[in-house]
């Protein structure tokens, strides 16, 4: 009769993942990171080409015209260009998620993703929070750093429950926040490449490592 000889560290490393997957969000989806990334660029352009005068958000005209009415309306069609971008990239990310979890035969819905959700939204929120005192105040040179820097907190403190990468893309959009708030005039380009550029970078990154 022949024993079937079993290896202790493929049982470990069987052990590991089970306890990898029940702990951690893995339906991210790299393409929800490319995604997002083409829709900031494509907001970002907008907002250089229709929205601001000379292209940049904090020139002196710019900041001349905050007190006026028309100058006002400036920063609505700025909000309302982010916030479409917003919405279209998390209707994006959540399709793409889901798609990858049914590919892999992976509930979409754990106790990981709750918690990841949790704690993603808190530092999200609060920074869009601050970002709308910002603009109320006048104070709108700030929302760019602001928008960047608290996203880039809210990656880290989500990135404890889904994949390494996320933690890293935090830490550059927190990099690049601080970048925007000290170049202020040119804090659009700093949006951009964090939103933008820095998403497609990481999203195709993941995508070849996770889901080729």
């Amino acid at each position: 009769m022949k024993t079937q000889n079993i290896d202790p560290k493929e049982d470990l490393l069987a052990i590991r993942n089970m306890m990898e997957r029940s702990s951690k969000f893995l339906s991210l989806s790299g393409l929800s990171g490319v995604f997002a990334g083409i829709c900031a660029l494509i907001g970002a352009t907008i907002a250089y080409f229709l929205i601001l005068d000379s292209g940049q958000l904090f020139n002196d005209e710019n900041l001349h015209a905050l007190g006026s009415y028309s100058g006002n309306s400036h920063w609505i069609y700025l909000g309302v260009d982010a916030l479409a971008v917003l919405i279209i990239s998390t209707i994006g990310a959540l399709y793409f998620s889901v798609r990858k979890a049914s590919k892999v035969k992976l509930p979409f819905w754990t106790n990981s993703t709750r918690r990841l959700f949790a704690h993603l939204l808190i530092p999200f929120f609060t920074g869009g929070i601050l970002a709308a005192v910002l603009v109320f105040r006048n104070d709108v040179e700030l929302v760019a750093p602001v928008t960047l820097i608290f996203y880039g907190l809210a990656l880290i403190n989500a990135g404890k429950f889904t994949f390494g990468e996320i933690h890293y893309l935090g830490l550059t959009e927190i990099v690049l926040g601080i970048l925007a708030a000290i170049f202020i005039s040119h804090s659009l380009l700093f949006w951009a490449l964090g939103f933008g550029v820095m998403h497609i970078v990481y999203g195709v990154a993941m995508y070849y490592k996770y889901e080729r």
